[in-house]
């Protein structure tokens, strides 16, 4: 099992990344502020007007360290990366069963369990967790519900009947996600989901934090050799990673959704840090943004215990853990994809 790398984070303007030897350097206003070698890495994510070295590119493309480039918002923009890694043979039959209803739909239903087991799971440990929650009997009503879902998931014979069932989970979720939120109620307060772009603090955070995640389940999947680009549950579109989208949606309510709700609750995050835009689009200060990164790399360092391989493992790895199960199960290794169900 590979070691939890970090990935470092650039988000103040102007910023300089350049190559010395195996190391990354950044400068800024020609200072170097910082020194990483490239061994310690997983991932580089640059924010707003960030630039980098053509040969720290090179490094970084050699070394299987992606690199993204994110607005100042934390819009996707552009990805960097080197050459395919893993067996030809494993990504051509990625695409026999993307391109077969039936080994898709049998993929989709196993994501789409994983993400309705793990969002009931954020409901049902708010509730044990405050117990003077508002509206407890809707959310108890809610996690019950989608306990029913996932049980019609498993005769489901084709992908609109999985995205029905989703679809369904995923409205029974957002509509009692507002009582999660037990502190800052007036500045957090979430009327529903609102991506591009955010129109409330609440979203702009889920928004920022899901594209931290989409990252890494791409790095995921790059590293076993998969194509992050052709999903089963999502289906092709250009400039879209559907299979990264795939299995990012059962680990969402784990790292991103349980996160958001801790920055709020905690009020490790406050309203002065957001601003709205004349288009009505919320968006964080830098201080604020750097948060949310430090706790991003703290939570994935939390450990717990893979339910399928029974390991101690840190939350960080968890996306290549998945993406290992799928490519096992893409080679004929398993029988069927096993989803990460967080107890």
């Amino acid at each position: 099992m590979k070691h939890l790398l970090n990935t470092l984070y650039v988000t103040t303007q102007g910023a300089y990344l350049a190559r010395e030897g195996e190391t990354i350097v950044v400068r800024i206003e020609h200072e170097t502020k910082l020194r990483v070698p490239i061994h310690t890495l997983s991932g580089v994510v640059c924010f707003g007007q960030v630039s980098m070295s053509p040969p720290l590119m090179a490094l970084c493309a050699e070394k299987a360290v992606g690199v993204s480039f994110l607005s100042t918002h934390g819009r996707f923009l552009a990805r960097v990366e080197g050459p395919v890694s893993g067996n030809v043979l494993l990504r051509r039959e990625q695409y026999r069963r993307a391109d077969n209803e039936k080994h898709s739909t049998a993929v989709a239903r196993s994501v789409v369990a994983g993400k309705i087991a793990n969002g009931r799971t954020v409901l049902l440990r708010a509730l044990r967790d405050h117990e003077s929650m508002g509206g407890r009997e809707e959310v108890e009503r809610a996690s019950t519900e989608m306990g029913r879902s996932i049980a019609r998931l498993e005769p489901a014979v084709s992908l609109d009947v999985v995205r029905g069932i989703e679809g369904e989970a995923a409205s029974l979720y957002f509509n009692v996600f507002d009582n999660l939120v037990v502190a800052q109620k007036e500045d957090f307060s979430f009327r529903g989901r609102s991506r591009r772009p955010p129109l409330d603090n609440l979203n702009a955070l889920l928004s920022f934090v899901y594209t931290l995640l989409v990252h890494d389940v791409e790095s995921a999947l790059e590293g076993v050799g998969l194509d992050p680009s052709v999903g089963f549950l999502h289906r092709d579109r250009p400039g879209r990673a559907g299979l990264a989208l795939d299995l990012m949606e059962e680990l969402r309510p784990v790292l991103a959704d349980r996160l958001v709700l801790s920055l709020v609750n905690r009020q490790q995050v406050r309203a002065k840090g957001f601003a709205v835009s004349e288009t009505g689009a919320v968006s964080m200060d830098d201080d604020t943004r750097k948060e949310v990164l430090v706790s991003w790399q703290k939570r994935k360092q939390d450990e717990i215990v893979h339910p399928f391989i029974e390991e101690k493992i840190p939350l960080g790895l968890v996306p290549h853990v998945q993406a290992l199960l799928l490519a096992r199960h893409l080679r004929g290794d398993l029988d069927a994809y096993p989803p990460f169900f967080w107890r």
